[in-house]
């Protein structure tokens, strides 16, 4: 079982290198793909002086902040063309939020059966460290539209922390357009349109000791804009839906009234 895990990067120096030896601790057949905006704080560097003591690391670099979603879609993209692709793509924050312990939880369930396996902070055992209550308060809200939107039972619709099946990759990659953090919920919708298994595991969430969040208020407003235009798409699909059961309910009559001697 190979896996690559995509660690996108912005201002992270004072956490990626303790978290990718972390990793390397872990024993598993893996890569890292870190695909990096340009840090100012030199996290590019530190990358490519872990590239000597590893072999087993990607870095990257692209020419401005881009935004989380094609960060993710950038880092699947190299991977596909990878000339061992991996079973299996792990995503998770740099900035030590996710447990790296927990990555070979996240392998074992997706090892199962499962195409897409979310690492969450609302499923029953999992928990969150460090958050105020209004922080709280607002994802769990957040996360009970997104579950509307995308349909199914889901708890933790925006956790960043997941493992993905090569055939999932493959198969949505084309239809993955999100430039910020609303590609969590386009993951989960994608795999639902077409079919994926996606299962949640527990985790506990630990806001970031050092540095600063990402987070600003034009991708917050994306997340948004995307939660709207996927409610109004779901809302268009369930239209043509009863439209064409009419419209075959209508043909039937007809066809049943035309043979009637």
């Amino acid at each position: 079982m190979s896996a690559t895990i995509v660690l996108p990067t912005y201002c992270e120096a004072e956490n990626v290198e303790n978290l990718i030896n972390e990793i390397q601790e872990l024993k598993l057949d893996l890569t890292i793909s870190m695909i990096d905006d340009s840090s100012p704080d030199g996290t590019a560097d530190i990358a490519r002086k872990l590239q000597n003591r590893y072999g087993n690391i990607h870095l990257i670099s692209r020419p401005e902040k881009l935004g989380l979603g094609t960060a993710i879609t950038t880092g699947f993209r190299h991977i596909l063309k990878l000339r061992k692709v991996p079973d299996y793509i792990v995503t998770m924050d740099a900035d030590y939020s996710h447990n790296p312990q927990d990555i070979p939880r996240l392998l074992d369930a997706a090892r199962k059966g499962y195409d897409l396996v979310i690492g969450s902070r609302y499923y029953q055992g999992g928990k969150v460290n460090g958050w105020s209550l209004r922080r709280r308060l607002i994802s769990r809200l957040a996360n009970v539209i997104a579950a509307v939107t995308v349909g199914g039972r889901l708890h933790d619709c925006t956790s960043g922390f997941r493992c993905y099946s090569r055939h999932y990759v493959k198969d949505v990659l084309q239809n993955l357009h999100s430039q910020t953090y609303e590609i969590q919920i386009e993951t989960i919708r994608q795999a639902r349109l077409k079919g994926f298994a996606v299962k949640e595991i527990p985790i506990t969430f630990v806001d970031r000791k050092r540095g600063k969040s990402k987070l600003t208020a034009i991708e917050s407003q994306a997340f948004v804009s995307y939660i709207v235009k996927s409610i109004l798409g779901n809302l268009f699909l369930l239209w043509k839906q009863v439209t064409t059961r009419k419209s075959r309910v209508h043909a039937s009559n007809c066809g049943s009234q035309a043979s009637t001697p």
